[in-house]
């Protein structure tokens, strides 16, 4: 194969998480294989789902790698890798529906863990309605934890209830149980020791509940069942500001983001200060970010709490003239994309404290 210069193949790529929107831009999405006209939503930035058009409905589906953190426990793990796929196709406003897996597993995985897992992928399975279709499981050399494989999600519904997001200026941002859930999640079982010493057994018991908060499915069908929701987002990598700042450039409008109204849990606030991390700018599985129209977000919000999950409208969609603000008290700043995720590398750094 010819490399064009300006490709610039060769150019450093992050070392962990997910690859910059620069590199996609310019590498994989000029590169999407055969047209095809029934693909109504191709990969792109600040969408998590694509769609197929099977004429009164549609096909949404989601891929992600299958996450198994074996520190967490088996079960813990298998209930989060479930519900990181389901919350991809949710945010489309199409109820999760069939699973396809593909499980390369680590040789050393043993078959009582292997028996233990898929019980727990069949039982969150069945609690959200998804059906396995399909799959390939295998041990191979050079596999290991936590990507276990790879999976995707798919949903069917009626055309008219899927939400192709499209923002406009006027609509309202809502965002639902705050920043940095599943770096609190992570990190408070992972490294409790680091919470407990400075904080306290009460702060990690906290922190570690967050763990099931990891999921945005019951927040986006809830908002859906609502009305009035023009785009929503699970907020991964790069958090509440990369989410909110893909889906403002996916709909080409500006935001105006008010720091001082997004709902901070009081743990997840000590879990980011413990180590040291920007609860907004870091990962955020299960945080629900949305816009909907003006009249209908408060409705949203009070739909969110009704079902016990914390929420609050954040700001507003301006005109991408206006361009992209963090309104933190008096401060204003233009919001720049995070690009690097915070979360991999204190990971990283608090694996190797925890080993000395």
């Amino acid at each position: 194969m010819t490399v064009n210069k300006k490709d610039n193949y060769m150019e450093k790529l992050p070392e962990l998480g997910k690859i910059h929107p620069e590199f996609f831009n310019r590498v994989i999405y000029p590169r999407l294989g055969a047209k095809d006209k029934s693909v109504l939503v191709r990969p792109q930035h600040g969408v998590d789902f694509g769609v197929v058009d099977l004429g009164d409905k549609v096909m949404v589906l989601s891929t992600d790698p299958f996450y198994i953190a074996r520190e967490l426990g088996i079960e813990k793990a298998a209930w989060f890798a479930v519900h990181i796929l389901a919350s991809d196709v949710a945010v489309s406003g199409i109820r999760p529906r069939y699973l396809s897996v593909d499980l390369n597993l680590p040789p050393e995985m043993t078959e009582d863990e292997l028996i233990r897992m898929w019980k727990a992928v069949d039982n969150e399975c069945k609690n959200l309605g998804i059906t396995v279709v399909t799959g390939h499981t295998a041990r191979y050399a050079g596999c290991n934890y936590p990507m276990v494989g790879g999976a995707t999600v798919f949903g069917i519904g009626k055309k008219k209830d899927l939400i192709i997001p499209k923002i406009k200026a006027g609509d309202a941002l809502i965002v639902s149980k705050g920043p940095a859930i599943e770096t609190t999640g992570l990190m408070a079982a992972y490294f409790p020791k680091f919470l407990e010493e400075k904080y306290g057994k009460d702060l990690v018991k906290k922190a570690q509940a967050v763990y099931y908060q990891m999921s945005a499915v019951k927040d986006a069908l809830i908002a859906a069942s609502v009305g009035g929701v023009t785009a929503m987002h699970d907020a991964t990598e790069c958090g509440v500001f990369g989410g909110l700042y893909e889906m403002a450039a996916h709909s080409n409008v500006g935001m105006n983001i008010y720091v001082d109204d997004i709902i901070i849990q009081d743990e997840v606030k000590k879990t980011c200060e413990c180590f040291d991390m920007d609860p907004y700018r870091s990962i955020s599985e299960g945080t629900l970010l949305a816009t909907a129209k003006k009249g209908k977000a408060k409705a949203i919000v009070a739909a969110l709490k009704k079902e016990g999950i914390p929420a609050s409208v954040a700001g507003e969609a301006v005109s991408a003239k206006d361009g992209i603000h963090i309104i933190d008290g008096k401060t204003k700043y233009k919001l720049e994309h995070p690009r690097i995720d915070p979360f991999w590398g204190k990971f990283e750094e608090y694996l190797k404290k925890s080993s000395q």
